[in-house]
């Protein structure tokens, strides 16, 4: 088993909040007729920020750092194990989000002014991920110690997007991103492709940032 393995699952069984787990049940915010079912998202977001905290606290960085794994593998653990809180939250959202659209004829399904749980929120929500690794996670390693800052620019990103995403189909035109039929499916397909894409680079892109960044501090 590799270094980086070994350290997933150190974050999974040792480092992590409780909470990063209780919270992927934010995908049940689909379920709530007439709320913005992607301020679940954030709360997914607001768990594995708790595990950060947790690590902080409990100087789990330095108790890392001082193991004999690379500074890179240790970055690439944190990075997976949101990913795997994430993954998780995902695929809640998916099932939550099939179950509300067979429900969608039904009340209190059936009239709803906020956004619908369909292809393109799946793809919003890819995007509040996004946000939080690239905002969040890589800002947290420019120090590997400041949590507050990168969290509290995330939030305000996070729910502007998330107003965003909830004006967007009131703009004529666009109402077909709210639908959940065949109107409009490829579109929203193509914004859940889209979303994921821009999932997969940045995750990247953002963990081998915030890898340099980390190999620059001094312990």
């Amino acid at each position: 088993m590799s270094n980086t393995a070994k350290l997933v699952f150190k974050e999974l069984k040792l480092s992590a909040s409780p909470l990063s787990y209780v919270f992927i049940l934010g995908a049940a915010f689909c379920m709530i007729p007439n709320y913005p079912a992607l301020v679940g998202a954030f709360f997914v977001c607001l768990g594995i920020f708790y595990s950060f905290q947790n690590a902080r606290e409990a100087n789990d960085t330095l108790y890392t750092v001082l193991l004999p794994v690379a500074k890179r593998d240790a970055v690439k653990a944190k990075y997976l194990f949101a990913a795997v809180v994430e993954a998780l939250a995902f695929a809640g959202f998916a099932a939550l989000t099939a179950l509300r659209t067979a429900l969608s004829e039904v009340p209190p399904y059936d009239k709803n002014a906020l956004m619908q749980p369909n292809l393109a929120l799946l793809g919003y929500v890819l995007i509040v991920f996004t946000i939080f690794n690239t905002v969040f996670i890589c800002g947290f390693y420019k120090t590997a110690y400041k949590i507050g800052k990168p969290f509290i620019v995330f939030s305000v990103l996070a729910f502007v997007f998330i107003v965003a995403t909830e004006v967007l189909h009131h703009i004529p035109g666009l109402g077909a991103l709210n639908k959940t039929g065949a109107d409009g499916f490829y579109v929203r397909l193509a914004i859940l492709v889209a979303s994921a894409a821009i999932y997969a680079a940045l995750f990247f892109a953002s963990m081998n940032a915030a890898e340099k960044r980390f190999e620059k501090i001094d312990f």
